[in-house]
């Protein structure tokens, strides 16, 4: 097996692990996944890891967040207040060069809130289109993700909404 097909067959696994870790709502895994300062050779003694900007992050409708410890919060705030979330990812594409790859996909996301007040199931169901991009570094430990940029699609019934016109 060639070194590049063997890379990119690595990237998948990576970017298969980060959304099955988000699925799990693994915080630990999912901090694990991302790229460190040291994983850069970053020495953290001289440098605050927070401040190094070494990731970033969009979430679908959010801000850029910069650094791991943005990044890292917003997974927590996100996994706490969702009690399910399923990812089908289609058109999954890999490019690797080097020690960096590119995954674009359409994670199509089924997730649901706290129950209710005062009932004991989960909330209601909802589904999301989104297309993201997610970069990777290869580290000595493996492919991590450097960053993720999620961006929701709009549909017709989305673009009909803010349409005025008569039909």
């Amino acid at each position: 097996m060639s070194a590049p097909h063997t890379d990119v067959e690595q990237v998948e696994l990576a970017n298969t692990a980060y959304y099955e870790a988000m699925e799990r709502g693994d915080f630990e895994e999912v901090s694990g996944l991302w790229l460190s300062p040291s994983d850069l050779g970053i020495d953290e003694e001289y440098h605050d890891p927070a401040d190094a900007g070494v990731v970033s992050c969009v979430h679908p409708g959010w801000p850029v967040l910069t650094g791991r410890g943005e990044v890292l919060r917003s997974y927590a705030l996100i996994m706490a207040n969702t009690d399910y979330i399923q990812f089908f990812l289609t058109d999954v594409h890999v490019s690797v060069t080097g020690d960096t790859a590119v995954v674009t996909c359409t994670e199509n996301i089924l997730s649901g809130g706290p129950a209710p007040e005062g009932g004991s199931e989960l909330g209601p169901l909802v589904g999301q289109l989104v297309v993201a991009t997610n970069l990777f570094r290869r580290t000595p430990d493996g492919w991590k993700l450097w960053s993720h940029h999620a961006s929701p699609v709009l549909t017709e019934t989305d673009e009909d909404e803010g349409d005025d016109t008569p039909s």
